[in-house]
């Protein structure tokens, strides 16, 4: 069984599993990051207090969060196939990961933001600082920290999502699991696909720890 041809796979897939995620989550993020910043600027002690807009992005994220992400994959599979003109494979997973994930970056986002000190953003306020410098030069770089840790818990998220479209035939390592692990009852594969998705977990979560640390001010001085 263990030929060069499944090692050979198994690399594979754990390089196409890497690309979901990596992509997906870049993609999150282009859709997330901004979500959650309305949220924090609309909210009722934000820069912009907006109780319509608040509300709306609110509902719209809880909504979404709630959906399971196997019966998201398959409700979005028209618009799958009319973005990626198929709705099987690597890229076409992307769809509904990206929309799986954008809410929940939303939150963190909007957890990591609220972490920063009202004080910092009155200073800003007071010497004229417009709403988008705060947003860009006060928010995001004080909550940096805060927001390379909630990138790493996405990764790991959108890693486990990824394994779940396997069912569908989204490819990579969950894909594997399924066809040889659960259908041919293969443990040993099921075994070996598990162990590679954990090592990938902890790489992202070793990688984005160090990160936030070198980026965290109150450690570095």
């Amino acid at each position: 069984m263990w030929n060069s041809q499944l090692l050979t796979m198994l690399g594979e897939n754990t390089l196409i599993t890497l690309y979901m995620t990596l992509v997906s989550t870049f993609f999150a993020y282009v859709v997330g990051l901004p979500m959650g910043i309305i949220l924090v600027v609309t909210a009722k002690n934000g820069l912009r207090p907006n109780k319509a807009v608040f509300k709306i992005m609110d509902i719209l994220v809880n909504l979404v969060r709630s959906v399971p992400f196997l019966i998201l994959l398959i409700l979005v599979i028209p618009l799958t196939k009319m973005i990626v003109g198929k709705s099987y494979g690597a890229t076409a997973t992307i769809v509904p990961l990206t929309l799986a994930a954008a809410p929940f970056i939303a939150r963190l986002v909007e957890s990591s933001l609220l972490e920063v000190d009202h004080g910092v953003i009155e200073a800003a306020q007071s010497m004229g600082a417009s709403t988008m410098d705060i947003i860009v030069k006060v928010l995001l770089v004080e909550a940096r920290t805060s927001l390379i840790v909630g990138a790493t818990i996405a990764l790991g998220t959108i890693l486990g999502y990824s394994a779940m479209a396997g069912v569908v035939g989204g490819g990579g390592l969950g894909d594997i699991a399924i066809q040889y692990g659960y259908y041919r009852y293969e443990s040993g594969i099921m075994i070996v696909t598990v162990v590679l998705l954990v090592a990938l977990v902890q790489i992202l979560q070793v990688a984005g720890t160090r990160l936030s640390q070198k980026c965290d001010k109150r450690v570095n001085g």
